[in-house]
């Protein structure tokens, strides 16, 4: 295994330092304050300052020595089950050891509450300042840390790095603006790349640009999407079971993931569908259910029915727009129907994860945008398992083929789970570099 190469400090990064450390209070403050509005604990919320709220455990293997103790962070919830598909891979290969999953937001934890294995646990990850950091790494004391997609604060990098904690980045995606941006910073790009003993970016240009950013090239290593990986979101049956009573014999298509300026073209699709079969169903899912209002006075403009279901109303012969403003239940909505949009596609958002519909069982509907899945899309598409769509005569189209031809949408459906699957078995070679970049085995004794 290679010897870290790693640049020295620069002054933009003392200066970071310094700022975060006096603005910690006041970010607290803020970030406590949402917690408390989803219900958490005071004791919990505590735990962005570094302060645990568990015992840290002491791994050990079946032949009585230590084994490791892995921390594993995600900013919400779709990294945080890529982290799950990792402790998934990793745990049969490490007897013994003890996972830390970390992350940032309430749904986040009430996500890995439900779905945490017995050797792994849950906090909120202490903010990027040196009192939090060092708290959260005296108690913790792991052998590695895992950092998803774009978790990148220098702060926690640098102390982890000082207390010698093997570090990766995995499933690496940084938006354009986040290159640009630190390529106006290339000594700070460095010295915060050159932290990570590995890292394993979602696609070859997503590794080009990390390099660029001066990570060293022998340790960057394209290695797919790791939410192929992820378990299947989970389905509520009693939940499934009431809609599909209600529905009865009515077509459903599902609009999941939609962000503002595309619930427009979506409304607008299922009013050209309603014009060729006025029993379709639309049940529509946004990414944020706050904005229920909003997106119920665009639908009544467009004149149609709508029922909403955080208000309980029931879905009935008459309702054209099931609004489904509601967190966790995507799951359930991508088993309830064999036909999926997803949004955050045709508005410039980088387009959301296709693994967990094509699990369920369904084929997929995107529009240009999906950026943040350029890895997986164009094979997908190729495949038949989705279609790309411009606007709402195109998504129109897309849904009504699908409606009107049974074998059309059983081999899309079919060609979709086939490249998931395709995509989760290459992710073995992960491990493998995980276990051999971060020093797992043989066991390290904790610091």
């Amino acid at each position: 295994m290679a010897s870290r190469r790693t640049s020295a400090p620069t002054l933009l990064f003392h200066l970071y330092r310094g700022a975060t450390a006096l603005l910690a209070p006041f970010a607290f403050r803020k970030v406590a304050g949402k917690l408390a509005d989803h219900g958490v604990s005071p004791t919990r919320q505590r735990e962005r300052l570094g302060y645990a709220s568990q015992p840290r455990p002491t791994p050990s293997g079946p032949d009585g020595r230590p084994a490791p103790l892995l921390w594993l962070h995600g900013a919400s919830v779709g990294e945080s089950l890529a982290a799950l598909s990792l402790i998934d891979k990793l745990a049969p290969r490490l007897p013994g050891a003890e996972f830390l999953l970390t992350s940032g937001t309430a749904s986040s934890a009430e996500m890995m509450a439900k779905r945490m294995p017995a050797n792994c646990r849950h906090q909120f990850a202490p903010l990027d300042a040196t009192a939090p950091v060092d708290r959260f790494l005296r108690h913790w004391q792991p052998d590695a840390a895992l950092f998803v997609e774009s978790e990148l604060w220098p702060v926690t990098l640098h102390a982890a790095e000082q207390a010698a904690v093997r570090l990766a980045l995995v499933n690496a995606r940084l938006s354009a603006r986040s290159v640009a941006r630190w390529k106006s910073k290339p000594a700070t790009a460095a010295f915060v790349m050159q932290k990570f003993d590995l890292l394993l970016s979602q696609n070859p240009q997503m590794g080009e640009s990390l390099i660029e950013l001066g990570a060293a090239p022998d340790k960057v290593h394209p290695s797919g999407n790791l939410k192929a990986g992820s378990a299947p979101l989970p389905v509520d049956q009693a939940a499934l079971d009431a809609v599909r009573a209600e529905l009865g014999e009515r077509p459903l298509w599902v609009a999941s993931s939609t962000h503002r300026g595309e619930e427009e073209t979506v409304i607008a699709a299922h009013k050209a569908l309603l014009a060729e079969d006025p029993d379709i169903c639309l049940l529509l899912a946004p990414r944020h259910p706050e904005r229920a209002e909003d997106i119920i006075a665009l639908i009544e403009l467009a004149g149609l029915s709508v029922a909403r279901r955080s208000a309980g109303q029931p879905l009935t012969a008459d309702t054209q727009v099931y609004l489904a403003d509601t967190l966790g239940e995507v799951g359930t909505w991508y088993a309830l129907s064999p036909i999926v949009f997803l949004g955050g596609s045709l508005a410039p958002i980088g387009g959301h994860n296709p693994f967990e519909v094509a699990q369920a069982g369904a084929a997929v509907i995107t529009g240009p945008g999906y950026s943040n899945f350029a890895e997986t899309y164009p094979p997908l598409i190729s495949a038949g398992g989705a279609v790309e769509v411009n606007d709402a005569k195109g998504l129109a189209g897309a849904v009504s083929h699908w409606m009107d031809d049974d074998a059309a949408l059983n081999a899309a459906r079919d060609a979709a789970r086939g490249v998931v699957a395709a995509q989760a078995a290459a992710l073995d070679g992960v491990v493998d570099l995980l276990i051999d970049n971060l020093a797992l085995s043989p066991a390290r004794q904790p610091h």
